[in-house]
């Protein structure tokens, strides 16, 4: 069995920004799709995912609920939204964005046409859409990438939920539109009070968004801990790999620092530590035995490394 995430625990709290940063194929997005229950077939969730729910107060195992089930329904689009990575991949091509927000509205909030409507443009207009009783009838092709992609916030922020996941929501746009996007997110949250989920490979972007930060490495968390602890005291050698290879204004006329190496593949993952063969201080012998645990090294701040031990 390949295990795309492994161990991964993480705690959200309300009105606070959780980041969760790693390259390409760490386990990003799959974690998130698992808390929604749209992990494709033929993949499988287990463990608890725990989520108190908004309209009676209780605490549900979403892990343990059936994916098609009435239940994970309601809370998929009403209670926990996802922005989707490529708006164009996840809007419908043959409906008008407007169509797209109106089911979601009739499907979690009023059952008035005319007044679904209403709100969808408002949200249009709240997430700075220009000209939203005009776009609401366009297709999602007929939008650029910046208005597409605020269309799917809007989408995701129509029915008001506690948590927000926002997985790589700025790929693919221009620097001032991600800007813009950033903004709007921030807004949104400090306005509703709800929780983000921001899932991103740029470090960059999890300095100005998130509160806690959790580093991905190999479907493993390799370091969890608050963002200014993050970037001034990092202790697992992936995590400061990430943060040595940040490009900075001062350093002219000099190479840019890299990790060496690749990702191992998950089909055939290596014994120990994940980023054993890719890290400057291991140690034949100790890393690559057995299994390293997530060390709490104080409070609020976990490490996977026989270093922090």
């Amino acid at each position: 069995m390949l295990k795309a995430v492994d161990g991964v625990d993480l705690q959200l709290k309300k009105g606070k920004t959780l980041g969760i940063v790693g390259e390409s194929g760490s386990g990003k997005s799959v974690t998130t799709k698992a808390i929604l229950q749209i992990v494709e077939t033929p993949g499988q969730v287990e463990g608890e995912i725990k989520f108190r729910r908004r309209k009676n107060g209780e605490i549900v195992d979403i892990g343990k609920l059936h994916p098609k089930g009435k239940e994970v329904r309601d809370i998929r689009g009403g209670e926990i939204s996802m922005i989707f990575q490529e708006p164009m991949k996840a809007f419908s091509p043959i409906h008008t964005v407007g169509n797209q927000l109106i089911e979601a509205i009739l499907l979690h909030g009023t059952n008035d046409e005319k007044e679904a409507r209403k709100i969808a443009i408002d949200t249009l207009r709240k997430v700075g859409m220009s000209n939203p009783e005009q776009r609401i009838d366009q297709y999602p092709h007929e939008l650029s990438g910046g208005m597409r992609q605020r269309a799917m916030i809007a989408m995701a922020l129509c029915c008001h939920p506690s948590i927000l996941i926002a997985d790589e929501p700025t790929t693919a746009l221009d620097v001032t539109v991600q800007a813009q996007v950033l903004d709007l997110i921030n807004q949104l949250k400090e306005n509703s009070g709800s929780a983000v989920i921001f899932i991103t490979h740029d470090l960059g972007v999890i300095a100005e968004m998130a509160d806690d930060v959790a580093v991905m490495y190999l479907g493993k968390v390799v370091e969890y801990t608050d963002v200014d602890t993050l970037f001034f005291g990092a202790r697992h050698p992936y995590t400061q790999g990430l943060l040595q290879s940040i490009p900075s204004i001062a350093l002219k006329n000099q190479r840019l620092e890299s990790i060496e190496g690749t990702v191992p593949t998950p089909i055939n993952l290596p014994k120990g530590c994940g980023f054993y063969s890719r890290c400057k201080k291991a140690m034949d012998g100790r890393c690559n035995v057995d299994d390293i645990p997530l060390v709490k090294v104080k409070e609020g701040h976990y490490v996977r490394c026989i270093l922090a031990e």
